[in-house]
């Protein structure tokens, strides 16, 4: 484990403060909103006033069996990155990010493949997690012909992260498919869906996610289980056997209440025999990316290191 960002902490830390004062002032959500909140959610996300900007660079495209994606290709493709965007599995779509994710491609030379995954509480558990493993499977036969290269990453941010690692899963359980994907990078997930430690301790603070708001997600995803249901390996990756998966970076913030979700699966990660990354972020909280701090900066210049490195 790396603690990083140690001499970012004042601005990290401030940047909290004015965050959760900021959220203190807006009335708190409903475990279930209805269809009309819920939609205005959707296209309010974080308190602005615009939708994402989309970017011509943005190609729309759907594959077979239906699943819709997001593509990105720039001039030269080493490689191809397959994302799923976060959200907790109920907001969130594959255009939310086009200038990060533009981005990304162009400097590491990566066509990027952005999932558009149903979301719930329409589509709860499994439609998420079958669009993505269908997404794979999809991109395992065709990148050498639509991409021109075998050489495959897999990753994404928050329930993106979980999608990531049950894609890996599925692949190796269900098709018996294993070292597609060469690497897999992982942005502060909720890996055990029955709460660990840090979850159930982390209490209301209103830093973007919190006790209540991930148990709330959790409901809404999967509706109708029980914290029993919840621990299996098909739902919490971290009671799964990870024997087979690629090299990984986990990354999550000290101030996240999925700290332990990281801490924990980066353990089991490197005792099932693959390389891990694990970088702790000193004073982030949760989403931290999505923010103009400093720490968002080094951390993207560090997955771009991290993702081009993997296709050399």
């Amino acid at each position: 484990m790396t603690l990083t960002d140690e001499d970012c902490l004042p601005e990290t830390l401030a940047f909290n403060e004015q965050f959760e004062a900021a959220a203190a002032s807006r009335p708190v959500r409903a475990q279930a909103p209805s269809a009309a909140t819920l939609a205005l959610l959707r296209r309010n996300r974080l308190g602005g006033d615009t939708p994402p900007v989309r970017l011509p660079h943005g190609q729309d495209r759907v594959m077979d069996g239906g699943v819709k994606v997001r593509v990105f290709v720039p001039d030269r493709v080493d490689g191809v990155y397959l994302h799923f965007h976060g959200g907790g599995w109920v907001f969130g779509s594959a255009d939310g990010q086009d200038e990060r994710l533009w981005r990304l491609a162009e400097q590491t030379r990566l066509a990027v493949v952005s999932v558009d995954y149903r979301l719930a509480p329409e589509h709860p558990f499994p439609a998420g997690p079958d669009d993505c493993e269908a997404a794979a499977r999809w991109l395992v036969e065709h990148a050498p012909s639509e991409f021109g290269t075998e050489r495959l990453l897999i990753g994404g941010e928050s329930a993106g992260a979980h999608l990531g690692v049950l894609t890996l899963l599925r692949l190796r359980d269900r098709h018996g498919i294993t070292g597609a994907f060469r690497a897999a990078h992982l942005l502060f997930g909720p890996y055990d869906l029955s709460m660990t430690p840090s979850q159930r301790s982390f209490g209301t603070r209103r830093l973007l996610s919190n006790t209540d708001t991930i148990r709330g997600s959790y409901e809404l995803f999967t509706p109708g289980m029980g914290e029993e249901q919840r621990r299996s390996p098909e739902v919490s990756p971290l009671y799964a056997e990870l024997a087979g998966l690629p090299p990984a970076r986990i990354v999550v913030g000290t101030e996240d209440p999925l700290l332990d979700d990281s801490l924990f699966l980066a353990a089991r990660w490197q005792a099932a025999g693959a390389p891990v990354r694990l970088d702790v972020v000193a004073g982030a909280m949760h989403g931290f990316t999505l923010f103009p701090l400093t720490v968002t900066e080094r951390h993207l210049r560090r997955e771009r290191d991290f993702l081009a490195s993997a296709c050399r």
